[in-house]
């Protein structure tokens, strides 16, 4: 189902203006769209929430009498891809109670459902990474497009025989962090492993192994994406949050943000402006929150007035 808007731009009655589909009305920032949900990367303004497509059964062009788009779409969340049968107990369709005699019948029915639902170990294990990951997206409040991707990243990883002598716990927490960071989401790898049923050292083996053999399209991170997560975290003014960005973007251009943890140097952006603007802020409580150290604060931090002092001058 497409959700792209028919045109560009639209007209603003209030201005008078028309706005243009690729920047945010209010801070002329950069759009994203979400699940349905376009909201801005620098104010956090939502534009337009998800939509529900009410267009009722579709019907395809091969065959229009018989095939109809019925029941749930097939997905990549669930090791059969959604045709899971469930055999209920107790009533029937039509909410009539069973008698004894069914209720047993049913009852061996399940157990042989039950039996015969794993073809292979490959399959049992399959499941069980896919629910994994559907933990970890709901622990990390992430959308059902990240469950999909992960799921089919998994699905991809056992194929390639990634999963031998690795935990499956691990490799689904790798899979959700990978698909984070292609996918430009700032979650860090300090948070994931925080949801997961594993270790720091797996979860950060599994995405290794995972960027290096399937060679990910994982870009680099910048600084300024983890800004706003950060002083939503400390409670920080929007106008502190604003100089920070501003700070980090002027860090970028000049190169001083390549290669430092872009955690770490958010908080720094974040210390500075602070300063500046007289909030106080404790550097343990910024080093907490990027998960580095205060020493990689207090670095970044020096980095960050000395560019201050010489644009000054």
């Amino acid at each position: 189902m497409s959700r792209n808007d028919v045109y560009e731009t639209d007209f603003d009655e209030a201005s008078g203006k028309q706005p243009s589909a690729t920047e945010c009305p209010e801070c002329g920032g950069t759009l994203r769209t979400d699940g349905g949900e376009t909201t801005c990367l620098d104010c956090g303004l939502i534009l337009e929430a998800y939509r529900i497509d009410h267009r009722g059964r579709r019907t395809f062009p091969d065959d229009p009498e018989t095939r109809e788009r019925t029941g749930a779409p097939l997905t990549e969340a669930r090791h059969d891809r959604g045709l899971t049968t469930a055999i209920g107990r107790g009533t029937d369709a039509s909410g009539n109670e069973l008698s004894s005699r069914k209720r047993r019948q049913l009852a061996r029915l399940r157990r042989e459902h039950t039996r015969a639902q794993w073809q292979s170990k490959a399959e049992r294990n399959l499941a069980h990474g896919c629910g994994e990951i559907a933990r970890l997206v709901a622990g990390l409040d992430l959308t059902r497009d990240i469950r999909e991707q992960a799921s089919s990243l998994f699905r991809t990883a056992q194929r390639e025989d990634l999963l031998p002598g690795r935990s499956i716990e691990g490799m689904a927490a790798g899979c959700v962090y990978a698909v984070c960071r292609c996918s430009g989401i700032t979650r860090t790898l300090a948070e994931v492993v925080e949801v997961a049923q594993s270790s720091r050292t797996r979860v950060s083996n599994a995405y290794s192994v995972l960027n290096t053999e399937l060679g990910l399209p994982t870009p680099p991170r910048q600084p300024r994406e983890f800004i706003a997560a950060h002083a939503s975290a400390l409670d920080l003014p929007a106008s502190t949050e604003r100089r920070a960005r501003q700070l980090a973007d002027a860090a970028d251009e000049q190169d001083l943000s390549n290669g430092p943890n872009p955690s770490g140097f958010a908080a720094a952006c974040l210390s500075v402006a602070a300063s500046e603007h007289g909030v106080e802020v404790r550097q343990t409580a910024l080093a907490a929150t990027a998960d580095v150290s205060p020493a990689t604060v207090r670095t970044h931090r020096d980095t960050l007035r000395a560019m201050v002092q010489e644009k000054s001058q």
